[in-house]
């Protein structure tokens, strides 16, 4: 039960790990001072929730390890964030559509998480979606100005969308710790979201005039620890004061 939750923890908390990384870099890069600091704060509002769930992690480990050490110093293949969180941001679109796709399983899943048994992780889930509910109208009404928008806007909004599209399936997958959180009525059974966060997407990317990609190939591993090679990449940024100076405190 007690390495299952921990398992489990990091499922949930590795996606607003390296989500929150992904958006922190476009810190001074946005299209407008507004956007910028918009994509600022939700980066900033992924983090504050890791915290949550990597305090809670560290408690439950009970080896020493604290939130930092955590959520900094794994290895690679020890990260179960699903591989859309660590696509790049190839441009704007990409960056919003990344966000987008996210966003609509996030806020279903935490609304869920909010019934858990834990008390702990039912806190954090009702905490969070006040922000997420935000997120989601963030990214959403971007998808929509930019699908609606120039020809150009709607041609790199399209080309985002049909890119990532390969990797929605895997929000949906199961790991052995995700069984056994919703056995013990802990965790969310993400197979019953599935359904219903097609026909959400769906919905609002016809309302941006864009075309819901057909293709059912789909991408998978992240939740198992196989990663693109992006994930690499942003580990390298992420990681790199606490690899260079061990133990360092403020």
């Amino acid at each position: 039960m007690k390495e299952n939750l921990y398992n489990y923890i990091l499922g949930i908390a590795d996606n607003s790990l390296i989500l929150g990384q992904r958006m922190g870099e476009l810190c001074g890069h946005g299209p407008s001072l507004e956007t910028d600091i918009a994509c600022t704060n939700i980066s900033l509002d992924l983090f504050g929730q890791v915290r949550s769930y990597f305090q809670y992690a560290s408690k439950i480990s009970d080896d020493g390890r604290t939130e930092d050490d955590i959520a900094m110093l794994r290895k690679e293949r020890e990260y179960k964030n699903v591989l859309l969180v660590e696509q790049p941001n190839t441009n704007f679109a990409f960056t919003i559509g990344r966000q987008f796709l996210f966003d609509v399983y996030h806020l279903a899943f935490l609304a869920e998480l909010q019934k858990s048994t834990d008390l702990t992780l039912s806190a954090i889930a009702n905490k969070c979606i006040k922000e997420v509910s935000y997120h989601e109208r963030f990214s959403s009404d971007w998808v929509k100005r930019l699908g609606d928008g120039t020809q150009e806007s709607k041609e790199k909004m399209q080309e985002a969308i049909d890119a990532l599209w390969t990797y929605t399936d895997e929000l949906f997958h199961q790991t052995e710790a995700d069984k056994a959180m919703v056995i013990e009525n802990v965790g969310v059974d993400v197979t019953q979201l599935k359904e219903n966060y097609y026909l959400r997407v769906a919905e609002l990317l016809k309302e941006a005039t864009i075309e819901v990609p057909e293709s059912k190939w789909f991408q998978k591993g992240g939740k198992e620890g196989i990663h693109t090679e992006h994930l690499g990449y942003l580990l390298s940024d992420l990681q790199y004061m606490q690899r260079t100076y061990p133990n360092m405190e403020w």
